[in-house]
Formats: structure tokens, sequence, C-alpha cells
């Protein structure tokens, strides 16, 4: 893996500059939008050690989008999330946390639940668009409040699966800091 720049020259990364680069790719970000994104900070690294973090299930993979044009192919698009990602991980090796602990204590379940809530979206999403295609049938108006408790119930799960993680961070972290 090639090395990563950490230099005292690189700049943060905070939290409302992450979430700026999620809402400005709300369908993703190629490999080379990834590294753009995190040139510069001390969160940079190179497209090897991208490659190998998915590999390795610390990071979703990427999903193939066509391109709009006759004959321009597809391209891999990763989830806006994975910039966060990035930073978590990180921060752990910096705090002196090996890949294999990550792994294995920390980021086990995180692109699963991360997948999940866009698969449920997702779903959501297309049902919702087929009942604004359907509008003016007389159950346009139950299916509506159907899709609104079908977003909070996915909410809810995904919550859920979140704290269920963070508890078992949480335990992972007290286990090590009594080592």
């Amino acid at each position: 893996m090639a090395a990563e720049d950490t230099s005292n020259s690189a700049h943060d990364l905070d939290d409302e500059m992450v979430a700026r680069i999620e809402k400005s790719h709300p369908t993703g970000l190629t490999s080379q939008a990834i590294l753009d994104a995190l040139d510069g900070t001390k969160f940079k690294i190179s497209e090897a050690t991208l490659r190998k973090w998915v590999q390795l299930g610390l990071l979703p993979r990427s999903v193939r989008v066509g391109r709009k044009g006759k004959h321009q192919g597809s391209q891999g698009m990763y989830p806006a999330t994975v910039v966060r990602q990035i930073k978590r991980i990180k921060e752990m090796m910096a705090s002196d946390y090996t890949i294999d602990e990550i792994q294995r204590e920390f980021l086990f379940a995180r692109s699963d639940i991360e997948e999940t809530e866009r698969v449920l979206n997702r779903a959501i999403d297309g049902l919702e668009r087929a009942i604004v295609e359907r509008a003016g049938a007389p159950v346009a108006k139950l299916l509506e409040r159907d899709i609104d408790e079908a977003r909070a119930y996915a909410e809810r799960l995904v919550d859920k699966l979140t704290d269920i993680e963070n508890k078992l961070t949480m335990q992972a972290r007290l286990r090590r800091a009594a080592v």
C-alpha cells in the first residue's frame, strides 16, 4: 500500500465539510472524486488504499452507473458517505488501531447498515413515484400515508441497527482501554 500524506500542512476535514461533500454528491462519488475531496487534508489516501479498504469490507463497493449519451459506458459510484467512513478509519488508525481491529471490532456492520438504508430509500422512492404517477386515484392518500409510515419504519430500523453497532463499538473500546 502506498504511503499516505499526513504532513502538518494538511488541513482537517470537519463534519460540516463532510456534510457539504455528501450533499453536493447525492448520487455518489467516483474514486477520483473521493481522492480529490480528500486531497490536501490529513485524511488523504491513495487509489490503492481505497481499493484495499473496499476489498477488506471497510468501505462499500462501488455501483456501476451508466453515463448519459450513446456509447458512454458506465462508471463506478461510491455512496457519498464513503468520505465520512474514510475519515473515521484514518482517525482510528491515528489512535493506534490496526486495520484488523477496525475491521473486526468497529466497522464490521457499518457498510451493510448504510447499504440497507440506501436500498430501503430507493424502494420507498420507487413506490412513491408510482403513487405520484397514479395521483387522483381514490387510494392515493391512503398510499401516501403508508409511504410516510414506511419511511418512519425504515428510519427507525437504521437507527436501531446503528445503535446496536455503536454499543458493540463502545464495548470494544472499553475492552481495549482496559488492556
